[in-house]
């Protein structure tokens, strides 16, 4: 019997200690939440938000509905995607070669290749 006693009083406070333990994990997890968890939205931050993607959406739709100018040193211009379209369809129809060659060309005139990489002085 005094075996068994033993026992009990052994597991009592490893019991007491894991709940103990656990208690104050999950204090600390609620505190956390608490102090952590962002104010919620107002009217006027909803508002400026929402105006904010409107100008965004209608700047989208100017760039993809009018011409204009990308860069005017190398001479890049922003097309309609209407137009571009047609410009397209006419070019590959009558001759798919040139216009592969005149797509290859522009793409490498408006994203030139990367210098080489400066030579390792250590090799």
């Amino acid at each position: 019997m005094n075996s068994q006693g033993v026992k009990e009083r052994s597991i009592l406070p490893s019991l007491l200690a894991i709940v103990g333990a656990l208690l104050i994990v999950l204090v600390l997890i609620w505190a956390m939440r608490q102090f952590m968890q962002p104010p919620p939205l107002n009217q006027n931050r909803a508002a400026e938000r929402a105006k904010a993607l409107a100008e965004i959406r209608g700047l989208e739709h100017q760039e993809l509905t009018t011409a204009g100018w990308i860069d005017q040193g190398k001479g890049l211009v922003r097309l309609p995607i209407d137009e571009s379209m047609k410009i397209v369809e006419r070019e590959w129809g009558q001759n798919p070669g040139a216009a592969r060659s005149n797509l290859i060309a522009r793409v490498e005139k408006a994203y030139p290749p990367p210098p080489p990489p400066p030579a390792n002085p250590f090799e």
